[in-house]
């Protein structure tokens, strides 16, 4: 039975403060309004008989008087195939303009997998990326950070990510989004063909903030759903240092001590229970996460990324519009480019090592020593790479970015030079 409760006792920011019985965090209710309106609210916090509800819509227009319902469930998504191509907001309702969906509804803060029932992560994602493919591979079940800062293509990098990645299901998750970011995402997915096998939850910086908070959350239950059923879901993450940002104006409001940089002192577990929900499930589908973390002045000890970086298996820096070759790990890739192609590693190692020479030889021009034949062979070959290799509008697949990697080698270098295994270089180095 659905409790009305006619009194509220304070009204702070977008919080509300009842007293009610029976209620349990994270609990859905409704608060109607004497001029009819409705808006949904859910519990955040609990002392005793005093329950603190976050108003989804905000606050303004919601008098002491007015009726609060709980509903004996938490937040709930529809859940069916009726999803892809759709476009959410943070609470589930529909942002396309279409048919507003309430059947099959499902729980959004369900617990993790145990990680007894999870497989071991062996396969690839080709997303056609050079810089992802083959220096560090993206695997099925891995979670991953895109760390970057404001104003990198952070955006673009996942939307052709969205595009050339070979899954079953895209659920992409937008936080504090700019409105034209929500348009490119929107825009370009649909004149490439790739909305119809995608899912977008979008909160905008707009909307309310408890949206913003709810994004992972719907993105993540519904990708898990899809992955019951057998389907290789990708889900992308943006941003999720304005989730954590989310997190701490939520924290701020209910008056908790803060933490680091006044953040919440359980920022590391609402971080972790969102990113541990990647699961290769065995006789099923996957879920795999890709998120970005934006670095406040490009601090990597901000708490964000710092807590992050405990939690997930490497990272993406994504920095002057390339994918970093140093900094970035995948530590699962060696679990699957053992079994790509033969020369996979040893190339990935051997053209990495000569990026780093390069990256020397560069140093010693800018400060006016004299460059010996090597550096200069070493210049041309830095430019190469950045040029075939690091550019994100490359879209190749693995097997051609591999022989693009010879075909630099070749034009810059002896074979003798590069330090490669001579069967190796015997057998995919390119005729003259």
């Amino acid at each position: 039975m659905q409790k009305v409760y006619t009194k509220i006792e304070s009204i702070v920011g977008n919080v509300i403060t009842v007293r009610a019985k029976g209620v349990s965090s994270g609990e859905l209710a409704l608060v109607e309004r004497k001029d009819g309106g409705i808006s949904y609210a859910n519990v955040i916090k609990l002392d005793n008989d005093l329950v603190s509800l976050q108003v989804f819509s905000g606050a303004q227009g919601i008098s002491t008087s007015d009726s609060v319902r709980f509903l004996s469930h938490g937040m709930q998504v529809s859940f069916s195939e009726n999803l892809l191509g759709r476009i959410f907001n943070g609470v589930g309702e529909p942002r396309d303009n279409g048919p507003a969906l309430k059947d099959n509804m499902i729980d959004i803060t369900t617990p993790s997998v145990n990680p007894a029932r999870r497989l071991q992560p062996k396969t690839m994602i080709r997303t056609n990326i050079p810089m992802i493919d083959m220096f560090n591979t993206l695997v099925v079940s891995q979670k991953l950070p895109i760390f970057s800062v404001s104003g990198e293509p952070y955006n673009q990098l996942l939307a052709r990510i969205a595009i050339q990645a070979e899954v079953d299901i895209i659920i992409l998750g937008g936080m504090g989004l700019k409105y034209d970011d929500y348009l490119y995402f929107r825009n370009t997915l649909e004149k490439e063909g790739a909305l119809s096998h995608t899912i977008m939850f979008i909160h905008t910086a707009s909307d309310p903030t408890v949206e913003c908070t709810l994004v992972p959350d719907l993105s993540l239950s519904v990708a898990e759903r899809f992955a019951l059923e057998g389907k290789k879901v990708l889900v992308l993450l943006t941003d999720m240092t304005n989730f954590a940002d989310s997190l701490k104006e939520l924290a701020i409001t209910m008056d908790m001590v803060p933490s680091n940089r006044g953040y919440p002192g359980d920022l590391y577990s609402s971080l972790a229970s969102r990113y541990e929900k990647a699961v290769d499930f065995e006789g099923a589908g996957s879920v795999t996460i890709l998120a970005v973390t934006t670095m406040p002045g490009d601090d990597v000890t901000h708490p964000v990324p710092d807590n992050t970086g405990y939690i997930t298996e490497g990272q993406y820096y994504l920095k002057n519009g390339h994918i970093e070759p140093f900094g970035s790990l995948s530590r699962l890739k060696q679990n699957v480019n053992k079994d790509t192609r033969d020369d996979h590693r040893a190339l990935m190692d051997g053209m990495i090592k000569l990026y780093s020479a390069y990256k020397d030889s560069l140093e010693k021009k800018s400060m006016g020593f004299m460059m010996s034949s090597w550096d200069e062979k070493l210049l041309k070959y830095g430019a190469l790479f950045e040029q075939r290799m690091m550019d994100l509008s490359v879209n190749i697949p693995l097997e051609k970015a591999l022989d693009e990697g010879w075909k630099i080698l070749s034009e810059c270098f002896e074979k003798n030079e590069t330090l490669l295994k001579s069967d190796l270089i015997e057998k995919y180095w390119p005729e003259e």
